[in-house]
């Protein structure tokens, strides 16, 4: 089964960036349709960006013209640059991956461990 390893978290000042990676054990194209998600404290896990398998792209409304997915197929690995960002994008960010569903759910069956993203005003 296909492993992820998310990395690139951190703490920055609102309007800065962050650019978040996943790394997979499997290649992703064709095979996975793939996803951000994130949880806050207190909070339902929502999905925040989603790739299909075709490479076809889409975005929360909140996200959208500050956020971007990306995948490098011969690296087997799945970005979200985050631009602009806010002091309620402070989540764990987590990537997922499903083989099955045009588009990445919160029941899908392999996820990453996560990595934190802090956003201060």
């Amino acid at each position: 089964q296909v492993q992820l390893v998310e990395s690139g978290g951190g703490s920055v000042q609102s309007g800065g960036s962050l650019r978040l990676s996943c790394a997979s054990s499997e290649g992703m194209y064709g095979r996975y349709s793939m996803a951000w998600f994130r949880q806050a404290p207190g909070k339902e896990r929502e999905g925040v960006a989603w790739i299909d398998k075709r490479g076809t792209t889409s975005y929360r409304d909140s996200v959208k013209g500050r956020f971007t997915i990306s995948q490098d197929n011969p690296k087997n690995t799945l970005y979200l640059q985050m631009d602009m960002l806010k002091p309620e994008d402070t989540a764990m960010y987590y990537c997922a991956a499903d083989p099955w569903l045009l588009w990445a759910q919160r029941n899908s069956p392999y996820w990453g461990q996560g990595t934190q993203v802090t956003v201060s005003s």
